[in-house]
């Protein structure tokens, strides 16, 4: 039976090894979600657009919502929204999705020459061609009601990154588990709607009581969010103390996830 490695070295070298098969795979996995419509990728741009102005319509003039109590502008409380939304968007895109990944994919597990572990990279750079156009919406929106955006958005890939790693990890678990166990998918729907109010959305972290904040902190979307927020609209710095205990964190999950993967995955032909 043939072994796999487990290494966190074999993570960069699959990925390098099989970039072309990668690269290739997303594409086909965007162009597919737009395939048949007259508009095509440039779908991908009018979603985004689309929803922003519903949100705020929606929030500015139908809520009246703030996003703090001394802040009459009407925009700030949706570009907020927006923000969270998009990180909450791509994650529970990919996770909802991971449960299935290999079962969707059954005749790639018959052919020992497929490398398996890089499907989940392929949904991860899938979800993240779309965050990166939702971002290009955001700051577009940014530039017309408040100028031009700060510089401090320079370290938005710094924050996304630990954010995709942490992705990675939990994709290749779940995909895995989802071969063994067939509710891993319904219970994962649960999670991820839970996760939208469970995550600093809708509101700011400083809202939630300070005894209880903490276990706000917790939630790994909850830094992912909070931090964006900071460098796209607010103009600050990373918190660098709690973004490299994300990195160290999220470096690991993913590693874990991928070793779960890839010791779990000579099961896979007998189940399916």
């Amino acid at each position: 039976m043939q072994n796999f490695s487990a290494s966190p070295r074999e993570i960069v070298a699959s990925f390098w090894r099989h970039r072309e098969l990668i690269l290739a795979s997303v594409k086909r996995e965007v162009l597919g979600r737009y395939r048949g419509s007259m508009l095509g990728l440039l779908w991908s741009f009018f979603n985004p657009l689309f929803m922003l102005t519903v949100y705020t319509f929606v929030f500015s003039e139908v809520f009246k919502a703030r996003w703090s109590a001394d802040s009459e502008s009407k925009t700030e409380f949706t570009l907020m929204l927006f923000a969270g939304l998009i990180i909450f968007n791509l994650f529970a895109d990919c996770i909802n999705r991971a449960p299935s990944l290999i079962l969707s994919n059954v005749n790639y597990v018959k052919k020992v020459v497929f490398p398996l572990e890089i499907l989940p990279f392929v949904t991860l750079l899938a979800g993240m061609y779309h965050a990166l156009i939702s971002f290009a919406v955001w700051l577009i929106a940014y530039a017309i009601f408040f100028g031009v955006p700060h510089v401090t958005a320079l370290y938005l890939p710094l924050l996304i990154v630990p954010f995709a790693l942490f992705i990675m990890g939990l994709n290749w678990f779940l995909a895995s588990l989802g071969v063994y166990f067939r509710d891993v998918s319904q219970f994962i729907g649960v999670i991820t709607m839970s996760m939208m109010f469970l995550s600093p959305i809708f509101y700011p972290a400083t809202a939630l009581n300070e005894a209880y904040r903490h276990w706000l902190y917790l939630n790994p979307l909850t830094p992912a969010i909070e931090q964006i927020r900071d460098v796209l609209f607010w103009g600050k710095l990373p918190d660098f103390a709690l973004l490299g205990l994300y990195w160290l964190s999220t470096a690991i999950i993913s590693w874990l996830g991928f070793a779960w993967f890839q010791k779990t995955r000579k099961g896979f032909a007998d189940v399916l």
